[in-house]
């Protein structure tokens, strides 16, 4: 029972953190049609700025600044480069995102080094939170989870209950309507990818000094991400939330199950976590090309 609670509560914790991650990926699909594959370099800039303003200001400041300058260079990207690609086509936006991935990935190599920095955890949010059985649950991972479950609500009341979240459904649905009642249309969309990247940001603040911040901590959760969006539904935040639980609990699970798999003396579930997710995701994309709570053939 104990094994199960800890495994529950550890695979609750990453899969929200995924979530968080996975969420501004899914408004910039949902909302302006596109893959942005830079998505987790956005995550690792978090992460590192998250580093920077800790250190001179302290931690909570960095929550609010890192992401809102990551929203910002996003925004920036989106207005004098990846505009001009994408009206040459999806061909077009997806290779500037991947090669703009390798940037940010030589820009951070440039700034801080190939080497991870010491992005630690707050004194005021380390320490344990409770006790199960004989182990013991951290502040940092119960912040972690109030971070995510607050950004589900506020993502949803945005969209579903302000007049800024309507105008950005029907400015993808309607932009010649939406621009023909006064609205900047680009700008919006705009404001969508700067937006969503900022939202990443975040994830890298919080994930950051979670896990470790380097270099390569982009290409190591990038995939996972694409991922979730897939097995939840490209579009869908209820379905990237659902995914994101879903696999953060699997993978938590089999790696805390050192159980070997009848037939293959040498490999244990455990050494299968890796790749349980991407099993996952061929077999919803067999069974449901859609995705779980998807609207868009992918």
């Amino acid at each position: 029972m104990e094994l199960f609670l800890t495994s529950l509560l550890n695979g609750v914790t990453y899969g929200l953190l995924l979530f968080m991650l996975s969420s501004g990926l899914t408004l910039i699909f949902s909302m302006m049609g596109m893959l942005n594959f830079a998505h987790a370099s956005f995550y690792m800039l978090g992460a590192y700025f998250g580093y920077v303003v800790s250190t001179k200001v302290g931690f909570y400041p960095a929550l609010v600044i890192a992401p809102l300058a990551v929203g910002v260079i996003g925004a920036l990207i989106e207005r004098f480069a990846l505009r001009t690609a994408r009206a040459r086509g999806h061909v077009a936006e997806l290779l500037f995102t991947f090669g703009l991935a390798f940037l940010i990935e030589e820009v951070v190599h440039l700034i801080w080094g190939k080497t991870p920095v010491p992005y630690k955890v707050p004194a005021s949010l380390d320490g344990p939170l409770f006790t199960l059985y004989s182990a013991t649950f951290p502040i940092y991972k119960g912040f972690m989870m109030l971070v995510s479950v607050g950004m589900l609500v506020a993502l949803y009341a945005l969209l579903t209950r302000t007049r800024l979240g309507l105008v950005i459904r029907a400015a993808l649905t309607k932009p010649d309507m939406v621009e023909a009642l006064g609205h900047d249309v680009p700008r919006i969309f705009m404001l969508v990818f700067g937006g969503g990247v900022a939202l990443a940001g975040l994830a890298g603040v919080i994930g950051g000094n979670a896990f470790v911040t380097e270099p390569g901590m982009a290409a190591a959760v990038g995939s996972i991400v694409f991922v979730v969006v897939v097995v939840g539904g490209l579009g869908s935040l209820t379905g990237a939330f659902i995914a994101s639980l879903a696999i953060g609990i699997l993978q938590t699970f089999a790696v805390a199950i050192d159980y070997k798999i009848p037939g293959f003396a040498r490999l244990t579930v455990s050494q299968l976590a890796p790749v349980l997710p991407y099993l996952l995701m061929v077999l919803i994309l067999i069974a449901r090309p859609r995705g779980l709570m998807g609207t868009r053939e992918t």
